[in-house]
């Protein structure tokens, strides 16, 4: 049965509506980039680039390294952005935009979250890297999809209890890496991690400008739980939709973050550009075999 055109949406030239590409336009391995001035930092190391469009905060460039069409492509922040590039790239692969109908034949994407994010355990050192095992999630966005069998509810569980987790915040949930992709990403120049993604900067991550928290505590409880050897290790914005979906979707994804800053000793990055190049360099080295 075909899709209503108010669920799948696309442009008039048949591209699908954020992110502004048609089927052709993408490899069947992603990088994700929050920040769309990360895109041509990745797509630089290329042999040679095919395709570069945009839309919004969406610049996707399209090209070859090492004989693999790649793709990188920017989210912006926040797992609804997640929500919307997860979304529209399995339908670049997995629907016909003719008969605007689900194809019999599934394509697998592999999707690799390549991003910035703060530190909460005191070991985990500034311009380290972090690749993600789990994720936490306090962001909702899986509950709004059948997504319960992906889900870890006693670790769910022991996370409520052991923050007093307030009933007016959303459920958390914890879902894990694909193992085969993750395993690509390891090495001993990388920290295993299990990532906790806010629904913000500020607040939601426990910093303090002029408004008051409803949990002052709330990083420190982070980064004392834990659950089966399982800590917390660091905080961002992406990766738990980022698993969720991709999951159910029937893709493979990964996450691999540099640590900017260590949220409980107070440190920053000295030069944050340069760990962000050396991430990229390091993911593309693994992915790839630059």
């Amino acid at each position: 049965m075909p899709l209503k055109a108010s669920e799948l949406i696309l442009n008039e030239d048949q591209s699908i509506y954020h992110l502004n590409l048609v089927p052709e336009d993408l490899g069947e391995t992603v990088i994700v980039v929050g920040d769309q001035n990360r895109v041509p930092r990745v797509s630089k190391h290329f042999d040679r680039i095919d395709i570069k469009k945009s839309r919004r905060e969406f610049v996707t460039h399209t090209g070859w390294l090492n004989n693999k069409r790649i793709s990188v492509v920017s989210t912006g922040i926040g797992a609804d952005n997640i929500d919307i590039v997860l979304n529209e790239l399995d339908a670049l692969v997995n629907i016909d935009f003719d008969s605007k109908s689900v194809k019999e034949e599934l394509t697998r994407l592999d999707i690799v979250r390549i991003g910035t994010s703060g530190g909460i355990q005191t070991d985990i050192p500034v311009d380290g890297m972090v690749v993600s095992e789990y994720a936490i999630g306090f962001d909702n966005v899986l509950h709004f999809y059948n997504s319960e069998h992906i889900q870890h509810p006693e670790m769910q569980l022991a996370f409520i209890d052991h923050m007093d987790w307030s009933v007016y915040k959303s459920i958390p949930y914890v879902v894990a890496a694909d193992q085969e992709l993750t395993g690509k990403l390891m090495s001993s120049r990388v920290i295993p991690g299990f990532t906790g993604t806010n629904v913000g900067f500020y607040g939601p991550q426990g910093r303090k400008l002029r408004l008051g928290l409803e949990d002052e505590a709330l990083n420190h409880k982070m980064a004392s739980f834990e659950f089966n050897g399982l800590k917390i290790t660091n905080l961002e914005m992406e990766t738990s939709a980022l698993f969720g979906l991709a999951s159910l979707m029937g893709h493979r994804a990964a996450s691999i973050n540099c640590i900017l800053a260590n949220r409980i000793t107070g440190e920053f990055s000295k030069n944050p550009a340069k760990a962000v190049d050396k991430l990229i360099a390091y993911a593309l080295e693994k992915l790839v075999g630059v």
